[in-house]
């Protein structure tokens, strides 16, 4: 598995986002894709499935120091306090002594962003977490967490794909040396699989959609892709991309897809508080 390194973590490049993924489901998915290959499982205290994603990770049999684990803290509990008491109970669910990597879900007005990151660093004091970060993050509230955090920032997660415009935050995060995480890198709906440029790249190499656009995301600079899996063959294609280079020109085409596409998101009523204004 190949690996983004980003202020000192080895994040590898395709992990298996566990969103919705529930009960024996999840466990038995997760363990798929560990013996697939994938060393990177991404969940989340919200998504209700924590105790079934350790499962999976026991059942699977790879040694624990073998898979980078990714848990989030909800908006609701980032106060001081409130943090570390939500990070103990997702341990507890995913039967570990402690995550890779631990982020804030969601930044949240109501609560000082100084006392959640003060909070956040001290999880990775008490060793509860070996790498901290954020997600949904706006460049401008990113760049404040930064200053304050006295441990570096790994990651910001947010959802990205060709058709959604993340150019600042990924420049924000490359310049301070953080991974960008993408979340529900294949779009929404199947649409972006149907373009015609995501096709034709897919038929010159040989590929699916899905494993193009994937490919899209790992060949730029410190982007990670956390694709959904609901089926093991699906976890089988997500996997299955590293026999194959897209070029330049292929590259900036998918790219010029979120100009295509942009005014899609915004007369659907599309809106994301990590989403900046394209330029």
């Amino acid at each position: 598995m190949h690996n983004v390194m980003v202020n000192g973590a080895a994040i590898p490049v395709i992990g298996l986002g566990t969103w919705t993924l529930k009960d024996e489901v999840c466990s038995e998915l997760v363990a798929d894709a560990l013996s697939l290959g994938y060393r990177h499982v991404d969940t989340a205290s919200t998504y209700d499935n924590e105790r079934a994603v350790g499962e999976g990770l026991r059942f699977s049999g790879v040694p624990r120091d073998e898979v980078f684990v990714t848990t989030k803290v909800w908006y609701t509990d980032i106060a001081p306090g409130d943090l570390e008491r939500s990070a103990e109970e997702s341990l507890k669910r995913l039967g570990l002594d402690a995550v890779d990597l631990l982020l804030i879900h969601w930044p949240n007005p109501e609560i000082p962003l100084a006392g959640s990151i003060k909070a956040l660093n001290a999880v990775r004091n008490f060793g509860m977490a070996r790498h901290i970060g954020v997600s949904n993050f706006p460049t401008r509230i990113l760049a404040e967490a930064v200053r304050l955090s006295d441990a570096p920032l790994v990651a910001n997660q947010v959802e990205y794909h060709p058709y959604l415009d993340q150019i600042k935050v990924h420049a924000a995060c490359r310049a301070v040396g953080m991974a960008m995480v993408a979340y529900g890198p294949l779009g929404r709906g199947g649409a972006l699989l149907e373009e015609a440029v995501i096709r034709e790249a897919a038929k010159r190499h040989g590929k699916s959609p899905v494993q193009v656009v994937l490919r899209w995301h790992m060949q730029q600079e410190a982007v990670v892709a956390i694709p959904r899996a609901e089926r093991k063959e699906w976890l089988a294609e997500n996997i299955d991309v590293f026999d194959f280079e897209l070029s330049n020109e292929e590259m900036a085409a998918i790219a010029r897809l979120r100009s295509k596409n942009l005014r899609f998101y915004i007369n659907e009523g599309y809106h994301a508080p990590q989403w900046d204004e394209p330029g």
